[in-house]
């Protein structure tokens, strides 16, 4: 009874294995896609961004991380940090909504360092903004979730944000601002885009499938030994 237990136990694991290496597998698929549009998307000159009719439609495959431009009016006076980490360490994304032709838009103007969360510019008037559609990240971070009554953000909620703002209806995306020239001693720091992302999953597939060798090996021994 030991032997059988122990033989299905070794079949159903490598089963097990295999559906999580072939999981890795398109994962891998899905992350080679992804690479693949944002080096297309973030090298093409910049357009405009979508008009509200077809914000409905808008989805990460066709639109997030393309390169866009837009003109308006900041309001300063609705600004929200959200908390970032980032490489030049830890401090605040400044998401200021931006008053368009094409209805209102949340951009996120870039980085200040913590501590300086009150020094930043505020550009007035007409201003025109390059940068990278991005859509929303709700709800905040893992066991870190946002708290607008208390005007805690740990994400880019962006309806949470509108709401909490009073802003009424906004584009359902952000624009992450790409770096101004001459701007690098100035804050928020735009253009720190995280475009890099991890590829692991070939060596996290082949070590599925290598376990899954090993409890077919060992089902198999116990059959003989049977």
């Amino acid at each position: 009874m030991k032997r059988i237990t122990l033989l299905a136990l070794c079949l159903v694991s490598a089963f097990v294995f295999l559906a999580l290496g072939a999981w890795q597998l398109e994962r891998r698929s899905w992350k080679l896609d992804l690479i693949a549009r944002v080096e297309a998307r973030v090298h093409a000159a910049p357009g405009a961004v979508p008009p509200p009719g077809q914000w409905a439609e808008i989805n990460a495959r066709d639109q997030e991380y393309r390169r866009v431009r837009l003109t308006g009016r900041y309001r300063h006076d609705r600004d929200t940090l959200v908390d970032a980490l980032t490489g030049r360490g830890p401090g605040a994304w400044v998401l200021t909504p931006l008053v368009t032709d094409r209805g209102t838009i949340l951009v996120n103007r870039g980085f200040v360092p913590r501590g300086q969360e009150g020094t930043y510019t505020r550009p007035q008037g007409m201003v025109t903004v390059a940068g990278l559609l991005r859509l929303p990240e709700p709800g905040g971070r893992f066991l870190r979730p946002n708290a607008p009554d208390a005007n805690v953000w740990y994400s880019r909620d962006v309806a949470a944000i509108a709401q909490a703002r009073g802003l009424g209806a906004v584009a359902p995306f952000f624009v992450d601002a790409q770096a101004e020239p001459g701007a690098e001693a100035a804050y928020p720091l735009g253009g720190l885009t995280v475009l890099r992302f991890r590829n692991t999953h070939l060596i996290y597939a082949l070590t599925w499938f290598a376990l899954a060798a090993m409890a077919a090996f060992g089902a198999w021994r116990l059959f003989r030994e049977g």
